[in-house]
């Protein structure tokens, strides 16, 4: 059989196929027709824009850069080629438009922050702060590499010269490029807002810096996020828990939230929360006992015969991402009376607590008398105020039902 010459369509045959290798030895300018081409499938147009990488044809720049202006376009495509074209001054004013915020193909916005970083305009710092303040890593990551771009090029003071102090992106702004620059910010652990002094904190690398600081922090916050950077630099707990409680023990208070639940909870959410989280709550996860962790399967068994001496007919337990045939969580599901029309209870790995979605008088009554604590509606629904923890794209604070019967696909 003769061997057949490569193209474009054999190297990218379908999604998800492409031979990197061929396309960056293959025509640049066959290239480029074939990324402005709308009748070629995305993927294909994509990774010919990729292999154009450092070797763009000056004689397509034009019909490059009217498919990056073409909002009808793929948003995939368009997004690659302004990555590939981020050095050409001429798009700046295209990318400076008001449009440009509303530009609906996913990611967009985005992509033209990042072009607008990389031509050093320094007008983009605002919007910048704000992308490298968010909790999603992506965004966060593009903000960042824009503002270092821009600090880069003009310096540090330009860059924050540009940027409103009231704001607390800014102010994190302001941490990260005096902390890139070699600048002590130990003193923005007393920033008013949780976010900007988490950043901080995790940029601390000296802890004889940070324990001096925490001689002097002019708040409680200040010292209880110093004792956090010092913990997570030092591992020192009894360190950790002598600043404690010489502050008397700080904790924020939620009505409601009883001891037992308290530390379940904190337990369970209050070392790895969000990032908004007040500080309180990480203190005390670090300071204070856990309870101790149930024995799953005895727990599961008891609530089955509970159930079953009810005359209830309880199926066996599953764990709630078997339940919901993905992800993971902290509770069972029993489900109880017959297939049909059958209902479910609850049962939290957090500790000794059942529940259930409505009423259960019987169910709960079975329970109870086993030695489980029903949550009920009332109890369920407090929420438990300044810990941050993710939930379906939220970082919100959750209520109690919520955290001990908890979900994630």
């Amino acid at each position: 059989m003769p061997h057949r010459t490569p193209n474009i369509e054999t190297l990218t045959p379908e999604a998800g196929r492409t031979d990197a290798v061929g396309l960056r030895a293959y025509d640049p300018d066959l290239l480029a027709r074939c990324a402005v081409e709308r009748t070629q499938p995305w993927w294909r147009r994509t990774a010919c824009v990729d292999a154009l990488a450092g070797r763009v044809p000056s004689a397509r720049v034009g019909e490059l850069l009217a498919c990056v202006r073409d909002t009808d376009d793929s948003g995939t495509v368009r997004k690659a080629l302004l990555g590939l074209l981020a050095d050409r001054a001429e798009l700046l004013p295209w990318l400076r438009h008001e449009d440009r915020r509303h530009e609906a193909a996913y990611g967009m916005p985005e992509a033209v922050l990042q072009a607008r970083g990389a031509l050093g305009d320094l007008t983009a710092a605002p919007e910048l702060a704000t992308l490298a303040f968010s909790h999603w890593p992506t965004r966060r990551a593009v903000g960042e590499a824009g503002l270092d771009t821009l600090a880069d090029r003009h310096g540090v003071r330009a860059v924050l010269s540009g940027l409103d102090a009231a704001r607390p992106e800014d102010r994190a702004v302001a941490v990260r490029v005096r902390h890139r620059a070699g600048e002590d910010v130990t003193d923005a652990l007393a920033d008013p807002d949780t976010q900007v002094a988490h950043l901080t904190q995790s940029l601390l690398t000296c802890p004889v810096r940070v324990a001096a600081y925490l001689a002097e922090a002019p708040t409680v916050d200040a010292k209880l996020w110093a004792a956090y950077a010092l913990h997570r630099l030092t591992g020192d707990v009894a360190q950790t828990r002598t600043v404690y409680e010489e502050l008397g023990c700080p904790r924020v208070e939620v009505e409601g939230l009883d001891e037992e639940l308290r530390r379940a909870i904190v337990h369970e959410y209050g070392r790895d929360c969000e990032k908004q989280s007040d500080p309180r709550w990480r203190i005390e996860a670090l300071c204070t006992e856990p309870p101790e962790p149930p024995d799953e399967e005895r727990q599961l068994a008891l609530a089955g015969a509970a159930l079953t001496s009810a005359g209830l007919a309880p199926r066996p337990a599953v764990s709630c991402g078997d339940a919901h045939h993905q992800g993971g969580g902290t509770y069972h599901v029993i489900g109880y009376g017959g297939l049909a029309g059958g209902r479910e209870v609850l049962i939290s790995t957090l500790g000794r607590f059942a529940g259930g979605h409505g009423d259960h008088p019987e169910a709960r009554a079975a329970l109870e008398a086993a030695g489980f604590r029903w949550i009920d509606g009332a109890t369920g629904s407090i929420r438990v105020t300044g810990l941050g923890v993710y939930y379906f794209g939220a970082r919100e604070p959750l209520d109690i039902a919520t955290l001990l019967f908890y979900w994630q696909d």
